[in-house]
């Protein structure tokens, strides 16, 4: 329930954020109702005057049908109740005649109807991509095309995401089109709390180069020491571990480019560097497990670091008016001079048997442009700030542009696409529910029935055979698909 909330609330929230104009309510009572009154539609209202742009295709001499799009998902593109104002990106489809046409479906059967639609022969057009399962798992099971007749890496429009969509291709085919980068956990504190135990400022650590997994450390290690008679203190809570993993640039799973085979990783030093650390984290009282919902229950417990998407401090989560806090990214690899960041990517999958060529890649084009043409995100950050008037701009920047630009290096893990044990969480067995993939970055800051922490190494052990089995399935299906889709 913890990470359906989690996950339910941050969905909700990128669909606000995808609204640019017109950001709705993250409130997580809405988010949850899934199917209730607030994903009716409604008739939407235009509150920001959208220009036009001939950077997006005109879709002129096709038929209605043809500028229509069928889109399956759990949640809407087009006003509902919860969110009734038109998203600038609709707004600008809608301009050239395009629509949306919503097919509904749990989020938990999403692949199931949609494998049941293709199998039909009546297949929809458009499918939110998410990093669990969508990549390259589900594009072996045919359910997605690839978008290179639609899309021009090379354009002034595309060519900022061009090396994260080389990461999505199959016989050299892009089948990902990143839209949109998104910051999915950054760590929030109070200001209070850092200036009355007489701690640096984060922020500015980061700004010059200093903070690292060391100085994030010795900064909780200092705060939690400092409590006094029967004051409990934590350094950290929330999530944050697959992210020291990925500051090494490292993942469990990696792809060979060379044999162009997916391989276990197990025994990378970095890895069990990152895993070593972590396990000191909680084997030294500074994470505090327990799930917490927003910053400010979490500041309430002395807890020095927050460690969510911005979308837990944020709208009802918001600080205020007598509060100050402020947001870092995650901290850097102290062995490395590079700055790596698996970011979550917002973006549309084509799916296999479509034939709206030309509405997709309109589409796609509306919704790059209103996250990279600076009047749109002018709009954005106007917007925000209405509703959350205590954030400071380099909270803003943190949660929302910090991988706009080349300063970190953005990678891809592919252990969140190759098998349904490995990489989807919505089948776990795991008392968390989480794949192996996620279960194995995050459990040395777990305990075994006996209360024992586990240990990399005794995790390697349990999980080696799982692995390499599943990997030798996939590459083999891989195989297989590249063979037949040349």
């Amino acid at each position: 329930m913890k990470k359906t909330k989690r996950f339910l609330a941050a969905m909700l929230a990128i669909v606000a954020a995808f609204s640019v104009a017109a950001c709705g309510s993250s409130d997580d009572s809405k988010a949850a109702d899934s199917e209730g009154a607030a994903d009716e539609p409604v008739e939407g209202e235009h509150t920001v005057e959208v220009e036009d742009t001939d950077a997006i295709p005109t879709m002129e001499g096709l038929s209605d049908e043809d500028k229509t799009i069928r889109w399956l998902s759990y949640f809407d593109i087009n006003p509902t109740r919860a969110n009734p104002e038109v998203r600038t990106d609709l707004d600008l489809f809608q301009k050239r005649g395009g629509s949306i046409k919503y097919d509904k479906c749990a989020s938990l059967e999403k692949y199931t109807k949609l494998a049941n639609y293709i199998l039909a022969q009546d297949p929809p057009d458009m499918f939110w991509f998410e990093a669990n399962m969508t990549f390259p798992y589900n594009v072996t099971r045919g359910m997605f095309q690839p978008v290179d007749d639609i899309v021009d890496f090379d354009s002034d429009l595309w060519k900022n995401v061009k090396d994260t969509a080389d990461q999505y291709t199959i016989n050299g085919k892009h089948y990902v089109a990143p839209i949109r980068y998104v910051t999915t956990s950054v760590l929030t504190y109070d200001k209070a709390l850092l200036d009355a135990a007489q701690l640096d400022d984060p922020y500015e650590l980061y700004v010059n180069g200093e903070w690292d997994w060391n100085a994030w450390y010795d900064m909780m290690e200092e705060f939690v020491s400092g409590a006094s008679g029967d004051e409990i203190r934590y350094g950290v809570n929330g999530w944050f571990a697959p992210f020291i993993y990925y500051s090494t640039g490292k993942t469990l799973i990696m792809h060979n480019t060379d044999t162009d085979e997916y391989y276990s990783n197990l025994d990378d030093p970095d890895l069990e560097r990152a895993a070593n650390f972590l396990y000191n984290v909680k084997k030294n009282d500074l994470y505090l497990q327990e799930w917490i919902g927003q910053a400010s229950d979490c500041f309430k417990q002395n807890i020095l670091f927050y460690a969510m998407g911005p979308w837990a401090s944020m709208d009802s989560h918001t600080p205020k008016e007598d509060e100050e806090w402020g947001s870092v990214p995650m901290p850097k690899d102290p062995n490395s001079d590079t700055l790596y960041y698996l970011p979550d990517i917002e973006t549309y999958m084509w799916v296999k048997g479509s034939t709206k060529s030309e509405a997709m890649k309109t589409w796609l084009a509306c919704a790059k442009t209103v996250t990279t043409d600076d009047k749109y995100k002018d709009i954005d950050r106007q917007k925000f700030f209405t509703t959350n008037k205590y954030w400071t701009d380099e909270m803003y920047d943190v949660g929302y542009n910090l991988l706009d630009d080349d300063t970190y290096v953005k990678i891809t893990d592919p252990g969140r696409g190759v098998s349904t044990e490995i990489s989807d969480d919505d089948v776990a067995t795991t008392d968390t529910k989480e794949a192996v993939n996620s279960w194995m970055y995050s459990s040395v800051m777990k305990q075994d029935e006996n209360g024992a922490q586990y240990t990399w190494a005794q995790l390697k052990e349990q999980y080696r055979g799982t692995i390499e089995s599943n990997l030798k399935t996939f590459n083999a299906d891989y195989k297989k698909y590249k063979e037949e889709n040349p």
